[in-house]
């Protein structure tokens, strides 16, 4: 098993998705996505450095990236409804699996800079993956887009997982960015899956996600 693992920061109160400078953000540990899905090193100018907190009701997770080269997003985005495909684009996700023993299933948490979103429950069987389109997590997104940066934030609430956790629990999970086009796309991992091809539907690669006190 991965023992790597990312700390989910304990927040007392409420945290805003939009409250993208929030002192919680500081104080949360942060971890890089530094490599492509095959493990190979990204360039400096590709990385990504994610944070992860939890309240009451939520969980949150913040991503900072430089931002060099041109965005790849939807000219028409549509900020009502999840965006099937949003992985095409420039997007960063998060994948959940918070039941122990069972890591091939798990939900799938996607923004975009533009405030796109999508989320998914899907499940890796011996047949291949089966993706739930229909799952509706009640997420919420925020995102802002600088000059050379991006900032996304995601929050989804506790009944999007069916449970929620307990201080000193640890669920799986990966973290990863998708960046630029074709032929020099990159999928950054922070767990890299080492498959064949580009993917980050490998659970096994999981690292842990665990609720700090």
């Amino acid at each position: 098993m991965n023992t790597a693992e990312v700390e989910a920061l304990r927040v007392e109160g409420s945290l805003a998705v939009g409250d993208l400078d929030h002192a919680a953000w500081r104080r949360a540990r942060a971890v890089a996505i530094r490599r492509y899905w095959s493990g190979e090193p990204a360039p400096a100018s590709r990385h990504a450095e994610a944070r992860v907190a939890w309240t009451r009701d939520a969980l949150l997770a913040r991503f900072a990236c430089p931002q060099s080269e041109p965005l790849i997003v939807s000219a028409e985005p549509r900020l009502d409804e999840k965006s099937l495909g949003l992985w095409d684009r420039d997007v960063c996700e998060i994948f959940v699996a918070p039941t122990a023993g069972e890591v091939s299933r798990y939900y799938e948490f996607e923004v975009a800079p533009t405030g796109e979103w999508l989320d998914l429950a899907v499940d890796v069987t011996g047949a291949g993956l089966a993706r739930e389109w229909d799952y509706r997590s009640g997420m919420e997104v925020a995102a802002r887009v600088e000059e050379g940066a991006l900032t996304l934030a995601l929050c989804v609430p506790w009944s999007a997982f069916g449970c929620e956790p307990r201080a000193g629990e640890r669920w799986r999970a990966n973290l990863f960015r998708c960046v630029g086009k074709d032929p020099t796309r990159g999928y950054l991992a922070w767990q890299p899956t080492h498959a064949a091809e580009p993917s980050f539907h490998v659970p096994e690669k999981f690292g842990s996600l665990r609720f700090s006190p």
